[in-house]
């Protein structure tokens, strides 16, 4: 197969299909290791996903340092992935970065990201060093197919080029952020040469929710409340955290974490949440203190000393959802079924599900590769003997906090280290 390549083919020891977080970490461990390495990225730029990730601050890792601990955020995964995450975990990936200029800092839920708070000097990182390292990145190659012998691949097809390798690596990300260039393609190639592909969802994605009470707190963000979810009236699961309201439903990590859950009620009937302002206090100890407000301000109008009661921004809120109050009454002639009820709604606030936002907004998709096709001490494919597969286009269910990203760099580092 090889003696039939056109002229203009190019040779490397590694070639890696995608430039984003697996496949620079791919790169740099292969590069340090003595390999000639090339990177075939079809954006402009590498690292485009990499720059924005976090809110542009990058959760590089999460700094749970047992790995039986931090293996447990990946449920089915974790048997599969012991193997790696000894040889690459996350008390690795600070010291990675440390070492070669690029200092750590820890923050609230263990959340790990680079001590400047920017996403782009974790691409530059990379960049710099691959470049010190002459590894070439061929921007603007878009991929057409992996050319295969039915045992090994033998080169990758760009259209004006054959490019080839002894070693081949499909780091293209899954489909989340798809303006970032994350459009499945490796999927497509890996169907095509007969992986199974695990078709993906948006599993750490916002809700969108029907309520127009909930779309007028776009931008607030409240910490320490706890969402309750039913499926058809019956209650589900309770979490506790901030929430995020955005104009079209809420997000924040307590959402992000629980969408694969929501995702799944969904299938089966209506799905509606009910949020607890005040988790900590119980329904007659939150009456007891709107009282004493009340005592303070007993000459104000009601109107006036909602904001006293309720969470910053929410008084108009509340007047919305419970419209036959008469919030011109002085507090000292509210009625107690009226303080009741603003009591109780404090304790439920309703709202309605649509459903999941789409790829666009996920911050993580699932699907890909099973692990069971994957060689996950090395993550070489159990169908070619020179192909390897990393990060998002494995079918690993996590959460947010730096799950993602750790499971790029361990994936990465041992290919790089590996081949």
């Amino acid at each position: 197969m090889k003696n039939s390549l056109p002229e203009n083919t190019q040779h490397y020891d590694v070639v890696i299909i995608g430039g984003g977080a697996s496949g620079l970490m791919t790169a740099l461990v292969a590069a340090e290791h003595g390999k000639s390495v090339c990177i075939l990225e079809k954006n402009k730029t590498a690292g485009n996903k990499l720059s924005i990730t976090g809110g542009g601050r990058c959760n590089i890792t999460n700094a749970t340092f047992d790995v039986h601990e931090f293996l447990k955020n990946y449920g089915d995964s974790a048997d599969f992935l012991y193997s790696p995450f000894s040889q690459f975990s996350a008390s690795d990936t600070f010291e990675f970065f440390a070492s070669r200029g690029l200092p750590l800092v820890t923050q609230a839920r263990n959340r790990a990201f680079p001590a400047s708070e920017r996403a782009p000097d974790v691409t530059d990182f990379f960049l710099q060093h691959l470049q010190s390292l002459n590894v070439q990145i061929h921007t603007g190659s878009r991929v057409r197919k992996l050319i295969t012998d039915g045992s090994d691949i033998t080169g990758v097809d760009t259209g004006s080029r054959i490019i080839t390798g002894d070693n081949y690596v499909l780091a293209t990300g899954g489909v989340s952020h798809p303006e970032t260039g994350s459009t499945g393609d490796g999927f497509k190639w890996l169907r095509d040469i007969g992986h199974t592909v695990t078709d993906p969802t948006p599993t750490i994605v916002p809700l969108a929710v029907r309520d127009r009470w909930v779309h007028n707190l776009s931008g607030v963000d409240l910490s320490f409340m706890k969402i309750t979810f039913f499926c058809d009236g019956v209650k589900q699961f309770s979490k506790t955290g901030k929430i995020l309201f955005t104009h079209f439903g809420i997000s924040g990590p307590l959402i992000l974490n629980s969408s694969s859950q929501v995702a799944g009620l969904l299938k089966w009937g209506t799905v509606t949440a009910s949020i607890d302002m005040y988790p900590d206090t119980d329904m007659g100890a939150l009456e007891r203190n709107i009282l004493k407000v009340f005592d303070t301000h007993k000459n104000k109008l009601l109107k006036n000393v909602l904001s006293e009661i309720v969470p910053t921004r929410l008084a108009d809120t509340v007047m919305g959802l419970l419209p036959d109050i008469d919030y011109s009454t002085p507090v000292h002639s509210v009625s107690r079924d009226d303080r009741k009820r603003i009591a109780g709604l404090l304790k439920n606030m309703p709202m309605s599900i649509k459903g999941l936002m789409g790829f666009d907004r996920a911050v993580i998709a699932d699907g890909g590769v099973p692990l069971t096709e994957i060689d996950t001490r090395t993550f070489r494919s159990m169908k070619y003997t020179n192909l390897y597969i990393t990060g998002d286009l494995l079918h690993v269910n996590r959460p947010s906090g730096g799950y993602s990203l750790q499971l790029c760099w361990t994936s990465g580092y041992v290919v790089g280290k590996n081949m």
